[in-house]
Protein backbone atom coordinates (compact mmCIF):
# COMPACT_ATOMS: atom_id res chain seq x y z
CA UNK A 1 0.00 0.00 0.00
CA UNK A 2 1.53 3.36 -0.85
CA UNK A 3 -0.74 5.71 0.50
CA UNK A 4 -0.70 7.13 3.99
CA UNK A 5 -3.76 7.42 6.44
CA UNK A 6 -1.32 9.15 8.64
CA UNK A 7 -0.04 8.65 12.31
CA UNK A 8 -2.73 7.59 15.09
CA UNK A 9 -1.94 8.02 19.02
CA UNK A 10 -0.11 4.40 19.47
CA UNK A 11 2.07 5.25 16.43
CA UNK A 12 4.25 7.61 17.96
CA UNK A 13 6.90 6.27 20.91
CA UNK A 14 8.50 8.72 23.85
CA UNK A 15 11.94 10.77 22.44
CA UNK A 16 11.21 9.83 19.00
CA UNK A 17 12.98 12.67 16.51
CA UNK A 18 10.71 12.95 13.15
CA UNK A 19 12.34 14.94 10.34
CA UNK A 20 9.15 16.30 7.86
CA UNK A 21 9.24 16.17 4.48
CA UNK A 22 8.45 19.37 1.73
CA UNK A 23 10.86 21.80 1.93
CA UNK A 24 9.89 25.27 1.09
CA UNK A 25 11.52 28.14 -0.54
CA UNK A 26 9.88 31.68 0.77
CA UNK A 27 9.31 34.20 -1.46
CA UNK A 28 7.57 37.67 -1.74
CA UNK A 29 4.54 35.70 -2.50
CA UNK A 30 4.30 34.24 0.65
CA UNK A 31 4.20 38.46 2.14
CA UNK A 32 1.48 39.10 -0.87
CA UNK A 33 -0.63 36.47 0.20
CA UNK A 34 -0.57 36.67 4.15
CA UNK A 35 -1.29 40.36 3.68
CA UNK A 36 -3.78 39.63 1.28
CA UNK A 37 -5.10 37.47 4.37
CA UNK A 38 -5.10 39.22 7.35
CA UNK A 39 -5.11 42.75 7.74
CA UNK A 40 -1.44 43.18 8.64
CA UNK A 41 0.10 46.15 8.87
CA UNK A 42 3.49 46.41 10.91
CA UNK A 43 5.85 48.64 9.01
CA UNK A 44 9.13 46.68 9.83
CA UNK A 45 7.65 43.82 7.32
CA UNK A 46 5.75 45.81 4.93
CA UNK A 47 8.78 48.14 3.69
CA UNK A 48 12.14 47.18 3.35
CA UNK A 49 13.44 50.64 3.52
CA UNK A 50 12.00 50.77 7.23
CA UNK A 51 13.42 47.93 7.84
CA UNK A 52 16.75 49.08 6.98
CA UNK A 53 16.39 51.68 9.14
CA UNK A 54 15.84 49.38 11.70
CA UNK A 55 19.31 48.01 11.18
CA UNK A 56 17.84 45.02 9.07
CA UNK A 57 19.03 44.06 5.90
CA UNK A 58 15.60 44.13 4.29
CA UNK A 59 12.10 43.76 5.53
CA UNK A 60 11.66 39.88 6.69
CA UNK A 61 8.43 37.46 6.15
CA UNK A 62 6.27 37.66 9.38
CA UNK A 63 7.40 35.96 12.16
CA UNK A 64 3.68 34.64 12.03
CA UNK A 65 4.69 33.30 8.53
CA UNK A 66 7.44 31.42 9.74
CA UNK A 67 5.63 29.89 12.12
CA UNK A 68 2.48 28.82 10.04
CA UNK A 69 5.23 27.27 7.53
CA UNK A 70 6.94 25.54 9.85
CA UNK A 71 3.41 24.43 11.60
CA UNK A 72 2.15 23.34 8.57
CA UNK A 73 5.66 21.51 7.88
CA UNK A 74 4.60 19.43 10.95
CA UNK A 75 1.11 18.13 10.21
CA UNK A 76 1.24 15.12 8.45
CA UNK A 77 3.13 13.51 11.09
CA UNK A 78 1.53 15.18 13.69
CA UNK A 79 -1.74 16.22 13.38
CA UNK A 80 -3.26 14.83 10.31
CA UNK A 81 -5.49 12.54 12.53
CA UNK A 82 -6.09 15.36 14.95
CA UNK A 83 -9.21 15.69 17.13
CA UNK A 84 -7.88 19.58 17.99
CA UNK A 85 -4.94 21.37 18.61
CA UNK A 86 -4.83 22.68 21.89
CA UNK A 87 -2.17 24.66 23.35
CA UNK A 88 1.52 26.11 22.69
CA UNK A 89 4.39 26.53 24.99
CA UNK A 90 8.17 27.88 25.20
CA UNK A 91 8.37 28.84 21.61
CA UNK A 92 11.07 31.35 20.39
CA UNK A 93 12.08 33.15 17.23
CA UNK A 94 15.38 32.57 17.14
CA UNK A 95 16.22 34.67 13.54
CA UNK A 96 14.26 36.37 11.05
CA UNK A 97 13.16 34.33 8.14
CA UNK A 98 13.52 36.18 4.74
CA UNK A 99 12.10 35.70 0.84
CA UNK A 100 15.00 33.18 -0.32
CA UNK A 101 15.27 31.01 2.69
CA UNK A 102 14.18 28.00 2.64
CA UNK A 103 12.37 26.43 5.50
CA UNK A 104 12.26 22.22 6.60
CA UNK A 105 10.73 21.17 10.57
CA UNK A 106 11.93 18.50 12.77
CA UNK A 107 10.19 17.30 15.98
CA UNK A 108 10.83 15.45 18.98
CA UNK A 109 8.02 13.69 20.86
CA UNK A 110 8.35 14.58 24.64
CA UNK A 111 5.05 13.66 26.26
CA UNK A 112 2.31 11.31 25.64
CA UNK A 113 -0.94 10.99 27.55
CA UNK A 114 -4.02 8.42 26.70
CA UNK A 115 -7.32 9.82 27.25
CA UNK A 116 -9.78 8.54 29.86
CA UNK A 117 -12.42 7.26 26.87
CA UNK A 118 -9.88 5.73 25.56
CA UNK A 119 -10.57 6.88 21.88
CA UNK A 120 -7.23 9.43 21.76
CA UNK A 121 -4.54 10.41 23.73
CA UNK A 122 -2.90 13.94 24.07
CA UNK A 123 1.23 14.27 22.18
CA UNK A 124 3.58 16.52 23.02
CA UNK A 125 6.07 17.93 20.27
CA UNK A 126 8.97 19.81 20.40
CA UNK A 127 9.19 21.39 16.58
CA UNK A 128 11.86 23.08 15.48
CA UNK A 129 12.10 25.64 11.71
CA UNK A 130 15.62 25.23 10.09
CA UNK A 131 16.71 27.16 7.26
CA UNK A 132 18.94 26.11 4.47
CA UNK A 133 22.15 26.70 6.45
CA UNK A 134 20.46 24.32 9.06
CA UNK A 135 19.91 27.46 11.42
CA UNK A 136 17.16 27.06 13.68
CA UNK A 137 14.96 30.12 12.64
CA UNK A 138 12.37 28.55 15.52
CA UNK A 139 11.27 26.15 17.94
CA UNK A 140 8.15 25.77 20.30
CA UNK A 141 6.28 22.68 22.01
CA UNK A 142 2.36 22.15 20.86
CA UNK A 143 0.06 19.49 21.77
CA UNK A 144 -2.62 17.96 20.13
CA UNK A 145 -5.72 15.93 20.96
CA UNK A 146 -5.15 12.63 17.97
CA UNK A 147 -7.65 10.04 17.58
CA UNK A 148 -6.50 6.63 18.47
CA UNK A 149 -6.89 3.73 15.72
CA UNK A 150 -8.07 1.41 18.62
CA UNK A 151 -8.46 0.96 22.34
CA UNK A 152 -5.65 -1.08 23.85
CA UNK A 153 -3.61 0.34 26.16
CA UNK A 154 -0.93 2.59 25.27
CA UNK A 155 2.58 3.20 27.07
CA UNK A 156 2.46 4.41 30.53
CA UNK A 157 1.56 8.12 30.17
CA UNK A 158 4.42 11.58 30.65
CA UNK A 159 3.23 14.91 30.50
CA UNK A 160 6.07 17.50 30.18
CA UNK A 161 6.93 19.71 32.42
CA UNK A 162 7.16 23.07 30.69
CA UNK A 163 7.72 27.04 31.59
CA UNK A 164 5.15 28.83 32.32
CA UNK A 165 7.16 31.68 29.91
CA UNK A 166 10.13 31.99 28.05
CA UNK A 167 12.64 34.47 30.64
CA UNK A 168 13.23 38.28 29.33
CA UNK A 169 17.20 37.01 29.30
CA UNK A 170 16.04 34.08 26.87
CA UNK A 171 14.54 36.35 24.25
CA UNK A 172 16.52 36.45 20.78
CA UNK A 173 17.20 39.99 19.53
CA UNK A 174 17.93 39.92 15.82
CA UNK A 175 21.28 40.51 14.70
CA UNK A 176 21.76 44.16 13.61
CA UNK A 177 17.98 45.41 15.13
CA UNK A 178 18.13 48.87 16.51
CA UNK A 179 15.45 51.53 16.60
CA UNK A 180 17.51 54.36 17.49
CA UNK A 181 15.85 55.43 14.01
CA UNK A 182 12.31 54.62 14.23
CA UNK A 183 9.88 56.45 12.54
CA UNK A 184 6.67 56.33 14.34
CA UNK A 185 4.56 58.51 12.05
CA UNK A 186 5.96 55.98 9.17
CA UNK A 187 4.51 52.76 12.00
CA UNK A 188 1.12 54.24 12.57
CA UNK A 189 1.34 54.92 15.88
CA UNK A 190 3.40 57.10 18.92
CA UNK A 191 3.23 54.75 21.79
CA UNK A 192 6.76 53.65 22.98
CA UNK A 193 7.52 50.52 25.13
CA UNK A 194 7.34 53.16 28.18
CA UNK A 195 4.05 54.30 27.20
CA UNK A 196 2.28 50.70 27.72
CA UNK A 197 1.57 49.70 32.02
CA UNK A 198 2.12 46.16 33.30
CA UNK A 199 -1.88 45.62 33.80
CA UNK A 200 -3.34 48.05 31.19
CA UNK A 201 -5.79 46.41 28.56
CA UNK A 202 -6.28 47.35 24.98
CA UNK A 203 -9.65 46.90 23.15
CA UNK A 204 -8.65 46.94 20.06
CA UNK A 205 -12.31 47.64 18.31
CA UNK A 206 -12.60 46.16 14.96
CA UNK A 207 -13.43 42.92 13.73
CA UNK A 208 -13.14 40.80 10.77
CA UNK A 209 -15.60 38.02 9.53
CA UNK A 210 -14.06 34.66 9.29
CA UNK A 211 -15.29 33.82 5.31
CA UNK A 212 -15.03 29.80 4.32
CA UNK A 213 -13.04 30.60 1.00
CA UNK A 214 -10.32 33.04 3.27
CA UNK A 215 -9.52 30.03 5.36
CA UNK A 216 -9.67 27.29 2.79
CA UNK A 217 -6.86 29.57 1.37
CA UNK A 218 -4.94 29.91 4.65
CA UNK A 219 -5.17 26.53 5.37
CA UNK A 220 -3.53 25.40 1.73
CA UNK A 221 -1.08 27.97 1.79
CA UNK A 222 0.81 26.84 4.81
CA UNK A 223 0.40 23.42 3.40
CA UNK A 224 -1.40 22.04 6.41
CA UNK A 225 -3.20 18.53 5.75
CA UNK A 226 -5.05 18.16 9.11
CA UNK A 227 -8.57 16.60 7.94
CA UNK A 228 -10.56 18.70 10.19
CA UNK A 229 -9.84 21.69 8.35
CA UNK A 230 -10.78 20.37 4.94
CA UNK A 231 -12.74 17.55 4.70
CA UNK A 232 -16.43 18.26 6.28
CA UNK A 233 -17.08 14.70 6.65
CA UNK A 234 -14.93 14.65 9.73
CA UNK A 235 -16.72 16.37 11.93
CA UNK A 236 -20.68 15.44 12.68
CA UNK A 237 -21.61 18.81 12.38
CA UNK A 238 -20.05 18.91 8.64
CA UNK A 239 -18.08 22.23 9.63
CA UNK A 240 -14.70 22.33 8.62
CA UNK A 241 -12.84 23.77 12.36
CA UNK A 242 -11.07 27.07 11.14
CA UNK A 243 -7.55 26.42 11.68
CA UNK A 244 -5.94 27.72 14.68
CA UNK A 245 -2.94 29.70 13.56
CA UNK A 246 -5.35 31.77 10.77
CA UNK A 247 -7.44 32.99 14.34
CA UNK A 248 -4.05 33.79 15.61
CA UNK A 249 -3.37 35.80 12.65
CA UNK A 250 -6.47 37.48 12.80
CA UNK A 251 -5.54 38.11 16.05
CA UNK A 252 -3.02 39.58 15.98
CA UNK A 253 -3.49 41.53 12.86
CA UNK A 254 -6.27 43.54 14.46
CA UNK A 255 -4.13 44.21 17.96
CA UNK A 256 -2.42 46.83 15.28
CA UNK A 257 -4.94 49.49 16.64
CA UNK A 258 -3.23 50.27 19.90
CA UNK A 259 -0.15 47.84 19.27
CA UNK A 260 1.15 49.09 16.25
CA UNK A 261 4.48 49.18 17.62
CA UNK A 262 4.49 46.26 18.83
CA UNK A 263 6.74 44.84 15.58
CA UNK A 264 8.59 41.32 16.14
CA UNK A 265 7.29 38.45 18.20
CA UNK A 266 10.10 36.70 19.40
CA UNK A 267 8.55 34.53 22.08
CA UNK A 268 5.31 32.40 22.80
CA UNK A 269 4.98 31.93 26.14
CA UNK A 270 1.63 30.06 25.96
CA UNK A 271 -1.63 29.41 23.54
CA UNK A 272 -4.54 27.61 24.35
CA UNK A 273 -7.01 27.04 21.35
CA UNK A 274 -10.31 27.53 23.95
CA UNK A 275 -12.93 26.91 21.89
CA UNK A 276 -13.44 25.98 18.00
CA UNK A 277 -14.13 29.08 14.95
CA UNK A 278 -16.43 28.15 12.44
CA UNK A 279 -16.59 30.20 8.69
CA UNK A 280 -19.37 33.11 9.49
CA UNK A 281 -17.71 34.16 13.22
CA UNK A 282 -16.67 37.52 13.27
CA UNK A 283 -13.12 37.35 15.30
CA UNK A 284 -12.05 40.89 17.82
CA UNK A 285 -9.39 40.83 19.86
CA UNK A 286 -7.64 42.68 22.82
CA UNK A 287 -5.04 43.27 24.68
CA UNK A 288 -3.36 42.83 28.35
CA UNK A 289 0.32 43.93 28.77
CA UNK A 290 1.96 41.52 31.64
CA UNK A 291 5.17 42.50 31.97
CA UNK A 292 8.08 44.63 31.00
CA UNK A 293 11.60 43.96 30.12
CA UNK A 294 14.64 45.65 28.92
CA UNK A 295 17.08 43.99 26.26
CA UNK A 296 20.78 43.95 25.31
CA UNK A 297 20.28 46.93 22.86
CA UNK A 298 19.10 50.24 24.64
CA UNK A 299 16.63 51.58 22.05
CA UNK A 300 14.59 48.21 22.43
CA UNK A 301 12.38 46.92 24.88
CA UNK A 302 10.63 44.00 25.41
CA UNK A 303 6.48 43.99 26.17
CA UNK A 304 4.83 40.51 27.16
CA UNK A 305 1.28 40.45 25.99
CA UNK A 306 -1.43 38.43 26.14
CA UNK A 307 -3.98 38.63 23.00
CA UNK A 308 -7.25 36.93 23.43
CA UNK A 309 -9.47 36.51 20.64
CA UNK A 310 -13.31 36.38 21.14
CA UNK A 311 -16.27 35.86 18.65
CA UNK A 312 -19.45 37.67 17.66
CA UNK A 313 -20.72 40.24 20.39
CA UNK A 314 -18.39 39.61 23.48
CA UNK A 315 -17.48 41.23 26.18
CA UNK A 316 -14.35 43.28 26.55
CA UNK A 317 -11.56 42.14 28.68
CA UNK A 318 -14.03 38.79 30.12
CA UNK A 319 -12.15 35.75 29.26
CA UNK A 320 -13.32 33.44 31.82
CA UNK A 321 -16.38 32.20 33.57
CA UNK A 322 -17.03 32.33 37.30
CA UNK A 323 -15.82 28.42 37.03
CA UNK A 324 -12.53 29.21 35.80
CA UNK A 325 -13.48 27.57 32.11
CA UNK A 326 -13.12 29.79 29.34
CA UNK A 327 -16.52 31.51 27.88
CA UNK A 328 -17.91 29.82 25.22
CA UNK A 329 -16.99 33.20 22.88
CA UNK A 330 -13.47 32.71 23.56
CA UNK A 331 -11.68 31.97 20.89
CA UNK A 332 -7.91 32.31 21.59
CA UNK A 333 -5.65 33.36 24.88
CA UNK A 334 -1.99 33.46 23.58
CA UNK A 335 0.98 34.92 25.95
CA UNK A 336 3.50 36.27 23.79
CA UNK A 337 6.44 38.88 23.85
CA UNK A 338 7.18 41.12 20.98
CA UNK A 339 9.91 43.85 20.72
CA UNK A 340 9.29 47.63 20.94
CA UNK A 341 10.82 51.19 20.38
CA UNK A 342 11.86 52.54 24.04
Amino acid sequence: MKTNAGRFFEDYRLGEVIDHAVPRTVSGGERALYHALYPARGALYSSDEFARACGLPAAPVDDLVAFHLVFGKTVPDISLNAVANLGYAEGRWLRPVYPGDTLRARSKVIGLKENSNGASGVLWVRSTGLNQRGEAVLDYVRWVMVRKRGADATQAPVVPDLARAVAAEALVIPEGLTFDGYDFTLAGEPHRWGDYAVGEKIDHVDGVTVEEAEHMLATRLWQNTAKVHFDATQRPDGKRLIYGGHVISLARALSFNGLANAQMIVALNGGAHANPCFAGDTVRAWSEVLDKAETAVPSVGAIRLRLVAVKDGATPFAHRAEDGKYRPEVLLDLDYWALMPR
